[in-house]
């Protein structure tokens, strides 16, 4: 760790080696999206899209980047980086590295609150104001389940689990309630896909995260490295344990409840990025800042490939993330009975 002492008194602790991961997988999202953003039907060479995003190019070029592409792009950006987020929170908390929003319930949740706006019929927006109240049910009644003088890391899981599994009948069930082309449209988002998402997908998310990621980064950043280490010894150092675990939690459920609204469950990203960053990093603590560009790229990774591995046909980026996403959590367990942790 380093040290950097300012005129004015004041010191900042950084890693370099976690910011250079940081910064390099900042510089990988980028590119990616630069590549993103000029392939397609209407191909665009890296100068072309550069001198469109400042404002040149044709009239069609413009159309192309500012309102078909860009918008997926950005929301890819910031779903990445609010999943990745929540789950570093969720796995710093439980002190458990299968403590993702996809296996506690958190996505079921939001899915449930989603299933049941295309059941009844309602508009996209009606979708993802329900997939949020979804998300934030589920982790209130999680919360309120796991509860015993605290939440320990280890009931939290079992809890998610067994609301997860409930949730996923329950979501079967909104399934075959639906009409059926409803029932197609509610399989699609249920995969998770950017497709058409525009700018009022976006939007929402990114003032949740503009929010929210300063609020964990800086206000609960050095309270949730000590809470790693136990909550009695957290408490004994000065953490106001309960305090923060609630804000932490509800920061993290905000953040996958809006990242479902703009695109739907996609599924292992808030699992993958923060053991991937964490291996790059080679860091202890959550290395908040670095999992969120390492998300960002991932999903950005992802959605392009999702899009140009099947010429004349695109995959949900919930099929590509899955993919990767399952083979590493096998890996993952296979590696903790190694160890004699399960």
């Amino acid at each position: 760790m380093t040290v950097l002492r300012t005129s004015w008194g004041l010191s900042v602790r950084f890693r370099p080696r976690a910011m250079a991961i940081g910064l390099g997988a900042a510089v990988l999202a980028a590119g990616l999206g630069l590549v993103a953003l000029g392939s397609g039907d209407y191909p665009m060479g890296p100068t072309d899209v550069l001198r469109t995003l400042v404002g040149g190019g044709t009239p069609a070029e413009q159309f192309i980047v500012h309102e078909l592409r860009l918008p997926r792009l950005v929301t890819a950006l910031l779903v990445g980086a609010a999943l990745s987020l929540a789950g570093t929170v969720f796995q710093s908390l439980v002190r458990n590295p299968l403590g993702s929003p996809d296996i506690l319930g958190f996505t079921q949740g939001a899915s449930a609150g989603a299933l049941v706006v295309i059941v009844l019929g309602g508009s996209s927006l009606a979708l993802a104001g329900a997939a949020v109240v979804g998300g934030l049910a589920t982790g209130l009644v999680i919360y309120a389940l796991a509860w015993r003088r605290g939440v320990h890391g280890f009931r939290l899981i079992l809890v998610g689990i067994g609301i997860s599994a409930i949730l996923t009948g329950v979501n079967g069930y909104l399934l075959t309630r639906a009409p059926l082309m409803d029932a197609a449209r509610a399989v699609l988002w249920l995969t998770g896909s950017l497709d058409g998402r525009g700018w009022a997908n976006a939007g929402p998310l990114l003032v949740v995260l503009v929010v929210l990621a300063p609020v964990v980064l800086i206000g609960c950043g050095t309270a949730l490295r000590m809470m790693e280490l136990g909550d009695d010894t957290a408490s004994a150092l000065g953490v106001p344990v309960r305090r923060l675990l609630l804000v932490l939690l509800a920061a993290a459920v905000l953040l996958v409840s809006f990242a479902a609204a703009a695109a739907g469950p996609v599924s292992f990203v808030a699992l993958v990025a923060p053991h991937v960053t964490k291996r790059l990093t080679r860091a202890p603590g959550p290395n908040l800042l670095p999992s969120m560009a390492v998300g960002a790229a991932l999903l950005v990774g992802a959605d392009l490939v999702a899009q140009r591995a099947f010429p004349g046909h695109q995959l949900p980026v919930g099929v590509v993330t899955g993919v990767i996403g399952g083979g590493y959590l096998v890996w993952l367990l296979a590696m903790e009975r190694r160890a004699g942790r399960l």
